[in-house]
């Protein structure tokens, strides 16, 4: 995923914060997750802690499992979260 295409589905939660507000706070800790996903690196290496390179691997690719995950249940016309989470927040 390119940063271009991560800039787009940035602004379109943006845009639809009011309408959406789960998935604007949900994509903020899609890129959080990934974001530590790229700078884990560096201590993973630094200290030895090879236990750490999974998760890095996982957070660099979370973008892209969440635009896959979110897609498929758009296309089965069912809401991405289920009511139970979306009542909680």
């Amino acid at each position: 995923m390119t940063l271009e295409e991560l800039q787009r589905i940035k602004q379109w939660h943006v845009d639809h914060k009011a309408d959406h507000p789960l998935e604007y706070h949900l994509w903020d800790a899609v890129l959080t997750f990934w974001l530590r996903g790229w700078v884990g690196w560096f201590p993973t290496y630094l200290f030895d802690q090879w236990w750490g390179a999974p998760l890095c691997c996982v957070g660099m690719l979370f973008p892209s499992l969440y635009v896959t995950w979110r897609s498929s249940a758009h296309r089965r016309g069912r809401p991405a979260l289920p009511l139970s989470l979306v009542v909680l927040v």
